[in-house]
């Protein structure tokens, strides 16, 4: 089982969009085992976007990210890198599949909506910035796994 990071920009939140993204990831079969709304202080999205601090666009991505408020998701499943990747679509909306999030929802290169992790390190170090304090990811087992995966042959 992986885990990883998944962020709500601040277009889906202001669109209303929260509880329909929401609703594909458990749809989908991820579970969710992290959940938090709030308005990230500037030194905690610059440190997460530091990945980016020479590009050009790096002042006004973090300026947009704190314009509202952001929803942080720690998600769990097999693969769950490449799946919720798969689910969010391309970077550019406008060029992203249909039947992705982006592809259906947006129309726009910077407010795409969602930000997921790209790999496992990234996601490892993603998670602890944005739910390192204790007891914030969950532990649980949810009652229908067993029609997600096939439990012995899957996750055996």
């Amino acid at each position: 089982m992986e885990r990883t990071l998944v962020l709500f920009k601040p277009d889906a939140v202001q669109r209303g969009l929260v509880g329909r993204l929401i609703s594909r990831f458990e749809e989908k079969g991820l579970k969710l085992v992290g959940l938090k709304m709030r308005r990230f202080s500037e030194a905690h999205l610059r440190r997460h976007y530091e990945v980016h601090k020479d590009r050009p666009f790096f002042e006004g991505l973090v300026a947009f990210m704190g314009s509202s408020p952001v929803v942080a998701l720690a998600l769990e499943g097999k693969n769950a890198i490449t799946v919720v990747r798969t689910l969010v679509g391309a970077t550019d909306s406008a060029k992203s599949a249909p039947g992705t999030i982006r592809g259906d929802f947006g129309l726009s290169f910077s407010h795409n909506l969602v930000h997921a992790s790209d790999g496992a390190d990234t996601a490892a170090s993603e998670l602890e910035l944005w739910f390192g304090d204790d007891g914030e990811l969950v532990d649980w087992t949810p009652s229908a796994e067993a029609w997600v995966y096939d439990v012995e042959e899957e996750l055996g």
